[in-house]
This record gives C-alpha cells, sequence and structure tokens, in this order.
C-alpha cells in the first residue's frame, strides 16, 4: 500500500486512542508499576505496590516511564502509538516480504484484511506489549527467510539475533522460542537442519547471550538474587508446566481462534484447508508461512498458561498464507465466508435497538452511527459479491468497519465511566474535598489498588471485618460494587446509615468517626 493509506489508517484509529480510558486490569497497572518505577529509581526491576513484578521483561515499561517523564502525566494518545505504529510496522513488512509473490491488489486486500481482524484490531488500541512483540518476531522471521532465499544483506545476519532478543525483551521467552522452534522445523522438514549454523551460528548466538546476560546482570545489581530468579523460572519454566495465571485446557486456541479472526476467520480457513487439498503449498514462503502457523499453534497450545492475545504473532502469517494461495483458487468456492459474516454485520445494527428495549440501555447515537457504517460495509460487501467482485467486496467491508471505528471513537467520552476508573475516582475526589477526608478504601475490586494513579495517593484494600472495626474509628472513603452490597451478608446493614453516592455499577460510601 502507498504511504497515504498507512496515515487513513491510522487516523481511524486516533479518535478512540485519544479519548479513551485506561482499562483498570492491564493498562492502569502498568501504569502504576512504571510510575513506582520512576519513584523507586528502577529501571530494569519492577514492583506493582510492594511486590515484585517479573511477569513482563522491560522494553514496555521504558515506554511508559518516558513518556510520564516527557509529557508529565500518562498520555493515553502517547502509549498507545506504540502498538498502533507496530501494526501498521507489521503491514508494512507483510506487504514488502509477499509483494514478489503476488501482485497489488492482493496485498491492499490482505493488509486490510488482516487490520480489521478483530484481535489484531484490538491489539492495536490496547495498552499492551504484544504488537509490539509481534513486530520483532516478524522481523525476525522475516531477516531469517531472506538470508534463507540468499537476498540477505550483510548486516542481516547481525540483526536476527537483535530481533529475536527485542522480541524476548519485549514479553518474554514467547519473543524466544516462536523463532527458534519455527525456524528448525521448517529447516527440518526441508530437510536442511545441518544448515541450522548458517543462520544462527556461534556468531548470532555470541549476540544473543551477549545481550541477555547484559540484562540478566543488570536485573542481579538492581533487584537481587530473588528478583532474577522470579523471571528466569517463576515466570518461564512455571507458566509453561503448571501455570498460576490463565491456566487453560491444549484445545482452548481451537476455541478462541473464531472470535479472534473474526469476521474473517471462515476465509483464512477455508483457503488454508483448500489449499491443503488441492496441494497448494509448493513454494517455499507458502511451506514457512504455515510451518510458523501450526508449530506455533503447537507449541502455544502445549503450554499451560494461555491467553486469547499469546496467539496474536500468528495473524500476520496466516493472512499473508490466505492470500499468497487465494489467486490459486476460484473466487466462488469460498464467498460464503465472506457472505455468513456479512450478514452478521448487518444484522448487529437492528439488533442493537431489540437489545435497547430489553436492557434499558440506550446506545449513544455515535455508537448507533458506527454500527450503521459496519452494516453499511456489509451491505455493500454482499452487493460487491452479487456483481462477481471479490475484492471490491472484502475491501468494502473492511472499510466500512474501519469508518465505523473512527465514529465509535467519538462516543468513547459517553463510555468512559463503563471503561475505566478515572471518572470513578475524579468524583471520589471532590467528595473527599468537600468531606475533608484524605483516606481511601476498596472492597473487592479487581485492581482496586491502581486507582492511585488518579487519586495521587495510596488507596488500600479492606474486607469486611476490617470495616466493621474501622466503622466510626476513622474518616475514610470506600468503593464499593453494588452487587457485593447486595450479596455480602452484613455488609448492607453496615453500610445503611452512611451517606453513599452512587456511580454506575459502583457505590461511593462515606465512613466518619462517630
Amino acid at each position: 500500500m502507498k504511504a497515504w493509506k498507512y496515515v487513513l489508517l491510522l487516523i481511524a484509529f486516533i479518535p478512540l486512542l485519544y479519548f479513551r480510558d485506561f482499562t483498570p486490569n492491564n493498562e492502569l497497572k502498568y501504569l502504576s508499576i512504571a510510575d513506582e518505577a520512576i519513584q523507586n529509581k528502577t529501571f530494569l526491576t519492577f514492583y506493582n505496590h510492594g511486590q515484585i513484578y517479573a511477569d513482563k521483561p522491560p522494553l514496555y515499561f521504558w515506554i511508559i516511564m518516558a513518556g510520564k517523564s516527557l509529557l508529565g502525566f500518562h498520555s493515553m494518545l502517547f502509549i498507545s502509538l506504540f502498538s498502533l505504529l507496530p501494526a501498521l510496522l507489521i503491514l508494512y513488512i507483510l506487504n514488502r516480504w509477499l509483494s514478489p509473490y503476488t501482485d497489488k491488489k492482493n496485498l491492499q486486500t490482505c493488509n486490510l484484511m488482516l487490520i480489521t481482524s478483530g484481535l489484531f484490531m484490538g491489539s492495536a488500541m490496547v495498552l499492551r506489549m504484544d504488537m509490539l512483540m509481534c513486530l520483532f518476531i516478524l522481523l525476525a522471521l522475516h531477516t531469517f527467510y531472506k538470508i534463507y532465499i540468499g537476498q540477505a544483506s550483510p548486516r542481516d545476519k547481525t540483526l536476527l539475533p537483535v530481533y529475536i532478543f527485542m522480541a524476548l525483551f519485549t514479553k518474554g521467552p514467547v519473543g524466544l522460542l516462536l523463532p527458534l522452534v519455527s525456524i528448525s522445523v521448517f529447516l527440518l522438514l526441508q530437510k536442511k537442519i545441518g544448515t541450522f549454523g548458517h543462520y544462527l551460528g556461534w556468531k548470532q548466538w555470541g549476540i544473543l547471550c551477549m545481550l541477555c546476560l547484559i540484562w540478566f546482570l543488570g536485573i542481579y545489581a538492581e533487584g537481587g538474587k530473588t528478583y532474577l530468579n522470579n523471571l528466569l523460572f517463576r515466570q518461564t519454566v512455571h507458566r509453561a508446566v503448571d501455570a498460576f495465571h490463565h491456566k487453560q485446557p491444549f484445545w482452548y486456541y481451537f476455541k478462541t481462534i473464531w472470535h479472534s479472526l473474526a469476521p474473517w476467520v471462515l476465509f483464512y480457513l477455508t483457503v488454508i484447508l483448500i489449499g491443503f487439498r488441492d496441494k497448494l503449498y509448493r513454494r517455499d514462503i507458502e511451506k514457512f508461512f504455515l510451518t510458523v502457523i501450526v508449530s506455533a499453534f503447537i507449541m502455544l497450545s502445549l503450554f499451560s498458561s494461555k491467553l486469547d492475545i499469546y496467539l496474536l504473532p500468528v495473524f500476520p502469517l496466516i493472512a499473508g498464507l490466505s492470500f499468497l494461495l487465494l489467486p490459486r483458487i476460484p473466487l466462488k468456492t469460498i464467498n460464503f465466508s465472506i457472505i455468513v459474516p456479512a450478514i452478521l454485520l448487518i444484522l448487529a445494527f437492528p439488533a442493537s435497538y431489540l437489545l435497547s428495549d430489553k436492557t434499558g440501555y440506550t446506545y449513544p447515537f455515535l455508537l448507533q452511527c458506527s454500527l450503521f457504517l459496519f452494516a453499511g460495509g456489509a451491505a455493500f460487501c454482499l452487493y460487491a459479491l452479487h456483481q462477481k467482485k471479490f475484492y471490491q467486496a472484502v475491501n468494502g467491508l473492511a472499510v466500512g468497519l474501519l469508518c465505523g471505528l473512527f465514529v465509535m471513537g467519538f462516543a468513547i467520552p459517553q463510555l468512559n465511566k463503563h471503561i475505566g476508573f478515572r471518572e470513578l475516582c475524579e468524583k471520589a475526589v471532590q467528595i473527599a474535598s468537600d468531606q475533608h477526608i484524605c483516606q481511601y478504601y476498596y472492597y473487592n475490586i479487581r485492581s482496586g489498588e491502581n486507582m492511585d494513579i488518579y487519586l495521587q495517593q495510596k488507596i488500600r484494600k479492606i474486607d469486611i471485618k476490617q470495616l466493621e472495626q474501622s466503622d466510626g474509628q476513622e474518616d475514610f472513603v470506600l468503593f464499593i460494587r453494588r452487587k457485593d452490597i447486595l450479596r455480602t451478608p452484613g455488609l448492607k446493614e453496615l453500610i445503611s446509615n452512611k451517606i453513599r453516592y452512587p456511580f454506575t455499577k459502583y457505590d461511593i460510601v462515606i465512613f466518619q468517626r462517630k
């Protein structure tokens, strides 16, 4: 695609990224960890409210810390660019990689389909390090393939271990294992495993080990043996064998792939399976993409810890492989894979009105407009398919999704109170100021401790027994979910005579000395 088309893709995401609040469970936690690192003056070891947080390597926290240092506050737009720009760079790299094997029309549709694939689009909008890791993994795989076909520059053999390290330094062991396993399996299947050292020889392993050694020595100097042990063993071996977080069965990704790649999952699966049926995997590029996809899928399924987003690095390869095969497949055999999601998107618009009537929740006007654009793109898609214009149909549906996303961004301010804690905390701060209270507690709220980003002071967790003991002994503001008041015996009676301020699904409760 031309440069201006990447700019248009960037613009489609900007309103949502500019107006959206931070989500409590991950994004707010990362901000709190970065603030603690700035306060403690640590750069390689991180803590979440005093507890070791070795779950993630430093790179993404450095980005958050840099944003805070440069701007003086945490900017959603600044930090999210390090998810969105890597996503656009992935499109660009995939475009360059595939350009010798297919035409521009195919590549443009491939890019539009990938950027609007459910989890890939979502990952471009959230503050996580997965898209950045995905970029480095794709760079590593692309660099290996250039060396494999004899089109590498002299520096590529040096860049390959650097890209692998950066993937590791961004997210962790998957960034190291996925390229190494995929390359090894591909060479094995090609009966060239003996040439492995040509791609990752002593020089490459020396660079990789040197970079890791510098990192680990820095951790040891800053955090000691305990932190290093947590990083190297608890966050690697334990997560892979017997996860303490996100433990899921082997077949987990067979279930989640359907929504992760929506609305294009039927297309991807149909094309790849037809490729098997018609024996279309003839070129090395197709064999390599298929090897990476299958190797990663099996490897990640074997790991005990699983999340939908862990499979993100294979999505560009799934899209790329589909469009490598597509020109050799009769388009009429795959029309159904586009018709089904188009019909579902059309139905989503009237369904929103039915849900509004049943639930009592009124969708904001701009959100309705975005659903209308989704439906409009889908209607154009069906019309183009009827005219036997497959590429125009897919492009129309993808553009409808992107236009809907753009408009949806302007509806986000009305939805933020349901997304994050900012407005809740701002209201609590105003109430506390009026009541001359300076202490905050939360009851049974996941990631409630990270409200300190908005409160600008520490907030403590409290249980019902502590509440009973504190009642009448001190002044404080309590954040509590309304459903916990109804579910927890004794809690309703305890706060029945307190001043309560409702806010979405929470109550802000004032406790004062007797």
